[in-house]
């Protein structure tokens, strides 16, 4: 997900609180330079700050930009690993299965014997989705709850806010789950920034592949002003001219608007035979279709990971939306899925329009293995240690491994973490090749027809 204030609770804690907010290489080894950051007191639960469009460096945020000793905890304490999520905002939907993909995880390592002798606590910041809630939640993550690294954030927008104010300045390895935008791949991030699914470049890609695959020769685009959504209508729009394919119109729309109907008569003008849709349901995407249908002008949509959510089919219904179909990062069947498949389910009862859950599960692991092989929470330690237990060579571990893999590090065995959602093989941008689902409406949720490739 493309799928790239300040309120930081505990994984328990958040839980408590009940999260029903209806919720995008060659091994390397070697160490790099750093500058890591101070230590500080335990956080306490600050009131959140005021939303901006850009992100205006605070006091707080400015010292964590300083050098100072590195964020190292005693063997056997508890080691803080950062929760970087958009709890509150556009994709609140996507929000609690994801935290339970959090739970499912710190409850392995815990009970596989901790993590540095110690247990591993999940201390988790809302970015409320926006550029400065997310330089504000990092902020706290890195200088207060003093983190040894950070999963997430989701969005992309999100994650480049706090990759460029926090993550990079300060140093300390963030690994997104979900953020796509291509825009990733080319920060100067000094091998900070990594993340567990594909570039929204590849998905554009594929999107056009399947859109003509599927017969529609003629469309009109519609995305949002944001860091997830041109990027990728830009890849979609190249690649489908590429092929063939007809653009009847194109418009770039804000989001949170009360109203589309003016861009949305633009873009019906000449009669497409569909309407791509590359926005987040819950910012402009439900208003879109919504408005669409209600006005007699497309009956058929096209999307990505940002629409497919199940806020999309409780409020336009199942039958709306027969004929329309998404892409999304999803994982290949394999040994390793499979086993995430059963932990998740004991725990959680099923997998199913469970969107990005692998994704973060695979996170949080890879980000927990980084620790335990670094053998400290020295930030530049851990990063380094990233692509050692994510890359080959080494004995295979995936989900469920945990205890098995802190033994084989113990042994000075190197290890190659097959994650829920596929090889995590990062490349020199910190990024993976991944793999993206077709996915169409099948009753109250989605069902993945198939990969698809460009």
């Amino acid at each position: 997900m493309n799928i790239r204030k300040h309120a930081l609770l505990s994984a328990t804690a958040l839980l408590a609180l009940g999260l029903g907010l209806a919720a995008c290489g060659e091994e390397k080894k070697e160490e790099q330079a750093a500058a890591p950051a101070a230590e500080q007191p335990a956080a306490q639960p600050a009131a959140p700050a005021a939303e901006a469009t850009q992100p205006a460096a605070t006091e707080t945020q400015q010292a964590a930009t300083t050098e100072a000793a590195p964020a190292t905890a005693p063997t056997g304490a508890d080691v803080k690993v950062g929760i970087l999520f958009d709890i509150t905002g556009p994709i609140a939907n996507f929000i609690p299965p994801m935290m339970d993909s959090v739970t499912l995880a710190t409850d392995e390592i815990n009970a596989g014997g901790g993590l540095l002798g110690g247990k591993m606590v999940a201390a988790v910041g809302d970015t409320t989705g926006s550029s400065q809630g997310a330089v504000d939640a990092a902020t706290k993550l890195v200088n207060v709850e003093n983190v040894a690294a950070i999963v997430g954030a989701l969005m992309s927008g999100t994650t480049i806010a706090a990759a460029n104010s926090v993550i990079i300045p300060t140093g300390v390895a963030q690994i997104s789950p979900t953020a796509t935008s291509p825009d990733m791949t080319g920060l100067a991030d000094n091998d900070w920034v990594f993340r567990v699914v594909p570039s929204d470049a590849y998905q554009g890609q594929v999107l056009a592949k399947l859109t003509m695959d599927q017969g529609v020769k003629s469309v009109a685009l519609t995305y949002a002003n944001n860091d997830y959504a041109a990027p990728l209508a830009k890849a979609f729009a190249d690649s489908y001219k590429a092929l063939g394919g007809t653009i009847a119109a194109e418009v770039k729309h804000e989001e949170k608007q009360p109203s589309y109907t003016t861009e949305l008569a633009t873009l019906a003008k000449d009669k497409p035979e569909a309407l791509v849709i590359i926005a987040y349901a819950g910012d402009s995407g439900l208003t879109l279709v919504k408005e669409a249908l209600e006005n007699g002008l497309f009956k058929r949509f096209i999307g990505t990971d940002g629409l497919r959510d199940n806020l999309l089919i409780e409020k336009i219904g199942a039958d709306n939306l027969k004929d329309s179909f998404f892409t999304s990062p999803s994982s290949p069947k394999s040994e390793a899925a499979d086993k995430f498949d059963a932990l998740y389910t004991s725990k959680f009862q099923t997998t199913k329009d469970k969107i990005f859950i692998g994704q973060v599960y695979d996170s949080l692991m890879l980000a927990a293995l980084a620790i335990q092989q670094a053998g400290s929470t020295d930030r530049a330690k851990v990063r380094d240690a990233l692509r050692s237990v994510a890359n080959a060579p080494g004995e295979p571990v995936g989900p469920g491994d945990w205890a098995k893999a802190v033994e084989l590090i113990k042994a000075g065995k190197d290890i190659d973490y097959t994650g829920a959602t596929g090889s995590m093989e990062f490349d020199a941008a910190g990024d993976v090749a991944g793999v993206i689902g077709h996915f169409v409406v099948d009753g109250t949720g989605y069902k993945e027809v198939g990969l698809v490739t460009p």
